[in-house]
């Protein structure tokens, strides 16, 4: 299938890793100029060829000097990949976190994809671009995560609805892909959140991810691989999906069980 997403620009949140990483990768294997921003430049994210901005997007400040040194180096917007996401308080449980904590996590998953899809609107709708937003399964059924998460997760589906709604008249269209578990270096860190709630559960890193993929009973017995996930991203963000908007895409294995 052809994508016909050769000579088109597009911004791409949290790339230096997992998802944001492999969306970078599929997006320039298309032919598309792609900016990736993230708080680290990893070497990986350069050797993709991408316009690389250190930038960290849970500032208005961040935000505002990724958008403007892309429409400065790529001359407009075609596409956004909002793929920002995380943070360390999702380690905590919920009476461990105070507002403080939630004021973080809703910076970094919620107003950083507020912040740059505002920025990067006037040149979407000019171009009539298209959105995606990166959300969670964990966004329709919890699955004993910190609350922190799934609450600002399901922020990020409601969201793009919403936008999908309000900016569909003018051309933009904008969905949304919530993934289960993936396989990125995330769990493989022993330094990352992860491997702190396998500490704090008094067993290994390999057995608390292995504890946690049968936990969710996966239909296909695996975790989703990044590359699988960023397939998805640009498939949505293509004409061939011309009509499709204001969609949530499940990639999670058959995690989800009800209708």
């Amino acid at each position: 299938m052809n994508l016909n997403l050769t000579g088109k620009t597009a911004i791409v949140t949290g790339a230096s890793r997992g998802i944001g990483l492999a969306t970078v990768r599929t997006l320039i294997g298309e032919g598309v100029r792609v900016v990736g921003a993230a708080r680290t430049i990893t070497p990986e994210l350069k050797e993709t060829g991408a316009l690389a901005v250190s930038a960290d997007l849970s500032t208005a400040e961040g935000v505002a000097a990724l958008v403007d040194t892309a429409l400065a180096e790529v001359g407009g917007i075609d596409l956004l990949v909002n793929n920002v996401g995380g943070g360390d308080e999702a380690v905590m449980g919920f009476l461990d976190a105070g507002d403080t904590q939630w004021a973080r996590m809703f910076d970094i998953n919620v107003l950083a994809t507020v912040r740059a899809t505002r920025a990067a609107l006037p040149s979407l709708i000019e171009r009539r671009g298209a959105v995606v937003n990166i959300s969670s399964a964990v966004a329709r059924m919890p699955l004993g995560v910190p609350a922190s998460y799934s609450a600002v997760k399901a922020a990020v589906t409601a969201l793009g609805k919403a936008l999908a709604e309000e900016f569909g008249p003018q051309g933009v269209r904008v969905n949304t892909v919530s993934p289960g578990l993936v396989r990125t270096t995330v769990y493989e860190d022993p330094n990352g959140p992860v491997a702190q709630l396998a500490a704090a559960a008094g067993v290994s890193l390999a057995d608390f991810v292995q504890q946690i993929a049968k936990s969710q009973n996966i239909t296909t017995g695996r975790m989703s691989e990044a590359g699988e996930v960023a397939a998805l991203v640009a498939f949505l963000l293509s004409d061939v999906a011309g009509n499709i908007t204001g969609a949530d895409y499940v990639i999670d294995g058959g995690t989800i069980k009800t209708i």
